[in-house]
């Protein structure tokens, strides 16, 4: 079962990938151009890493549970963030808005699911957060370096152009904060919450 659920949640990212590739080279009709323009997006990086994971998982590849929580904190604030800050921003049809229902609506449904259901549990390191925090930083990072030399970055919280280097970076550090929190109560829940119940229900027998 946890080789199927991941072979399920593999196949909903690849066509997301896939038809917002169509849907972007249908304008650029250029796919190098393409492929540049969506490795801007956080939500593209986020859905590529999860592809790929689960890809190896449905394969037989078990996955560190340090990169299962990390990938569904990443995933979950693909779809906050996008519900609260960068939804009513677009106006999508076709296949541009099915590709933007499955990734940033099934897709982190589906992984939070995947990680409640399969992933191992109890093991999560209290540090971890921090770790999982140098994502989000590291794309904050790569995506000011792509702005500055194209003039284009992939959100308004984060075009330096028109909000400043000081708003951008402020941004950036209370999207860090969050991860970090959220993360907290992920490794909480993994650790004190779903990590006991084996233990509770063995002790119940």
């Amino acid at each position: 079962m946890p080789r199927i659920a991941a072979a399920l949640l593999a196949l909903i990212c690849w066509v997301a990938l896939g038809l917002r590739v169509a849907a972007t080279n249908a304008v650029t009709h250029d796919l190098l151009a393409t492929l540049w323009i969506l490795a801007r997006f956080f939500t593209i990086t986020t859905n590529l890493a999860v592809a790929v994971a689960m890809t190896c998982a449905a394969l037989g590849k078990r996955l560190s549970d340090s990169l299962l929580g990390g990938l569904t904190l990443a995933m979950v604030l693909v779809g906050i963030v996008y519900a609260i800050l960068l939804a009513k921003l677009y106006h999508l049809t076709g296949i541009a808005l099915a590709a933007d229902i499955l990734m940033h609506k099934v897709a982190p449904i589906g992984v939070s699911l995947y990680w409640l259901a399969f992933a191992p549990h109890g093991g999560l390191r209290r540090k971890a957060p921090l770790w999982w925090s140098l994502y989000p930083i590291a794309y904050f990072a790569y995506a000011i370096a792509r702005g500055a030399v194209d003039g284009r970055y992939p959100y308004p919280f984060m075009d330096v152009g028109k909000i400043g280097l000081g708003a951008t970076l402020l941004n950036a550090a209370v999207i860090a904060a969050a991860f970090i929190v959220a993360g907290e109560g992920l490794v909480w829940l993994d650790r004190h919450v779903l990590g006991r119940a084996p233990r509770l229900a063995k002790a119940g027998r």
